[in-house]
């Protein structure tokens, strides 16, 4: 297979630096992706003829509970025996370390007691909103990812695999980030059609059960490529992300069926 021609990837993760400061793709995919759902909450919220107060009190929420659920799901999930040891360096998020699945909690968490104080309406309605534009912004992360030559694959000779110059790999590995964007982008035309093309927003649950099987399940075959992220993950039969997979495609596949099962829900303004 020598006559393979792989990518060699060596971009910088810095867009540019002056001094001190430098802006980098991972963080600018992060504010794209907030400003982005930003302006989709507020095209749906108009829409449906919502108080934009909520989707501002929503949007702090949001991004609060992104930040330190995803923080705290790597701590927890992936490095507990350093962190517990450095509990310091679990405030420096600037170093790395970031956990979907903690994230995917944190919102759940912070959107469940927004329902309670603000909308007071289920936390499914919520959440059938905010997955959307949440499919643009993990496909987005997942393209820093790559900028930042960080969690791909494993070694393969296909011939679109990536030979990450900047971590002095020798070998193609599989660019698993793409892989992941690419899917939660399918995902994000998928709910988005669901929304504004069908009854989907009125049966409660059905966007958000959805949106957990697609991500999920893409998720979980595409960890039998990737690397661990962690040492103690060699000896497991299952990663940790797949493990933590499984309870997410399990409680879409519930909330699907029980939409489908349920009448439609249409509130009055």
């Amino acid at each position: 297979m020598d006559f393979i021609t792989y990518i060699h990837w060596d971009v910088s993760p810095e867009i540019f630096k002056l001094g001190w400061f430098s802006v980098r793709w991972y963080g600018l995919m992060f504010a794209v992706g907030f400003l982005g759902g930003y302006y989709m909450g507020e095209r749906m919220f108009k829409y449906e003829k919502i108080d934009l107060k909520w989707l501002e009190s929503l949007f702090m929420y949001l991004i609060i509970a992104t930040i330190v659920g995803a923080r705290l799901g790597h701590v927890i999930f992936y490095g507990w025996d350093y962190y517990s040891q450095h509990p310091f360096e679990i405030i420096k998020v600037w170093h790395g370390g970031l956990a979907s699945h903690g994230g995917a909690l944190g919102i759940a968490i912070a959107l469940f007691y927004w329902s309670r104080k603000v909308s007071k309406r289920p936390l499914v309605w919520v959440l059938d909103r905010v997955v959307i534009p949440t499919a643009l912004v993990a496909a987005l992360i997942r393209f820093g990812n790559l900028m930042n030559s960080e969690i791909y694959g494993v070694e393969t000779t296909m011939p679109w695999g990536f030979i990450f110059l900047r971590n002095d790999e020798m070998v193609a590995k599989h660019p698993t980030q793409i892989y992941e964007s690419l899917s939660y982008l399918i995902t994000f035309g998928t709910v988005l059609w669901m929304y504004w093309k069908t009854t989907s927003k009125d049966r409660q649950g059905l966007i958000t059960g959805v949106f957990f099987i697609m991500v999920f399940a893409a998720r979980f075959f595409i960890e039998f490529v990737k690397e661990d992220q962690e040492a103690f993950e060699a000896a497991m039969t299952l990663n940790m992300g797949q493990i933590l997979s499984i309870p997410f495609v399990l409680t879409g596949i519930f909330l699907v069926l029980r939409a489908l099962k349920r009448e439609l829900i249409v509130y009055k303004v």
